[in-house]
């Protein structure tokens, strides 16, 4: 994962050149999906290929961050009204059981 500032990679510090897109499907609250187009750049060092993730997306996630932080914060249980089962209890207690407080 990039970010908007990065032009070089993060594991060689090579250039990074844009090479291709892919679709994601991000589930935010009240059960809703939507596709985001996400842009791929790859090393011309070291031959990796990175994605650039918008600020409301964490890497290898497919909910929004604002629904994760609000689980991992505990503002949004399963007895919460409109989250009883979405996202799952046990996808909940995965989350808080990582250690994502450094990413989000």
């Amino acid at each position: 994962m990039i970010t908007d500032n990065d032009s070089s990679c993060p594991l060689c510090d090579g250039y990074l050149k844009f090479y291709d897109t892919t679709l994601r499907t991000v589930r935010t609250k009240n059960r809703n999906k939507k596709v985001i187009k996400l842009t791929r750049f790859r090393c011309t060092k070291c031959g990796s290929v990175h994605r650039k993730l918008p600020h409301y997306i964490l890497p290898y996630k497919h909910y929004e961050k604002k629904l994760i932080e609000g689980v991992v914060n505990g503002y949004i249980t399963c007895e919460t009204l409109g989250y009883e089962d979405y996202p799952c209890e046990q996808t909940m207690q995965r989350w808080r059981s990582q250690n994502l407080q450094g990413i989000l």
